[in-house]
């Protein structure tokens, strides 16, 4: 029997539809985001402290080696701390961003054969991926905050501007992988493609560098990249306690809306052709 023969609820939907399946399938998301968090934490001898543990360690060695071994100093600062931060504040996101892209791009070819046997909305799938990746995120930052508060940097009240900046960020993330795990079942070159572009975002996304040290030439062309003005976002917020400036994201929301209309869409319309491709 062919794929388009096979499936009365995976079959396509529209997307008002897909998100009123997705609510209706909510506790099979949170099932599965849990099911994923037992077997990587809970196994273990040390259990979910490892999802604690893992991360702490990460922003110590940061702490350590660039803030007390390199000395690192960001310009106009000589806050020893203030380069860790700088750099945790723009590497947590990033990984998260990571996380995101990376996953749903090959979460169909992942699942095949739940695809071929179970009957229930596709859409889950990346729903749980974007969940579970939040939740790892959500706890890893929060360890970092908790470090900014115990070394007397906590941002003060502007700390509530990163939740527009997440939800941003997410939305961004989720319409990309999406997009490209959509076409990377039909051309697995997309994958390989993605690897590569992902390294050069990294370099050409001011994490590990302040953009400051650049020509203004070499500025303009970075503003260009989507991720620099979240990052920097985040990194003010963080280092400083600066707002976001919102009117800076309008068209990085205008984009972004972009980019989720025409990854629904591309799901939408090929999600049934998906499964006989697999």
């Amino acid at each position: 029997m062919s794929g388009a023969g096979r499936r009365p609820l995976a079959a396509a939907l529209p997307g008002g539809l897909a998100l009123r399946a997705l609510w209706q399938y909510r506790g099979f998301v949170f099932a599965l985001v849990r099911r994923e968090f037992e077997a990587r934490y809970l196994q273990s001898v040390l259990g979910s402290a490892w999802a604690v543990l893992t991360p702490l360690a990460m922003i110590v060695i940061y702490t350590v080696i660039f803030a007390g071994v390199m000395r690192t100093r960001l310009p106009g600062e000589d806050d020893r701390l203030a380069y860790s931060i700088y750099l945790c504040a723009g590497l947590l996101p990033w990984g998260w961003f990571l996380e995101v892209v990376t996953r749903t791009l090959t979460v169909f070819p992942d699942n095949a054969a739940l695809l071929k046997k179970a009957s229930f909305p596709r859409s889950v799938l990346p729903a749980t991926l974007a969940c579970s990746a939040t939740l790892n995120f959500s706890i890893i930052f929060g360890l970092f905050l908790l470090v900014l508060a115990a070394t007397g940097r906590w941002p003060g009240w502007a700390v509530l501007g990163l939740a527009p900046l997440f939800a941003l960020q997410l939305l961004f993330a989720l319409g990309l992988g999406l997009l490209l795990g959509v076409l990377n079942v039909f051309f697995r070159d997309v994958g390989q493609f993605v690897g590569v572009l992902l390294q050069f975002w990294f370099w050409l996304t001011p994490i590990v560098y302040s953009a400051a040290i650049l020509p203004e030439r070499a500025r303009a062309w970075l503003n260009l990249n989507p991720l620099t003005a979240l990052v920097d976002a985040y990194q003010r917020l963080l280092l400083t306690g600066a707002w976001p400036d919102w009117t800076a994201f309008g068209w990085h929301l205008a984009g972004t809306l972009v980019l989720c209309g025409l990854a629904a869409f591309a799901f939408d319309r090929l999600q049934g052709e998906m499964v006989d491709e697999l």
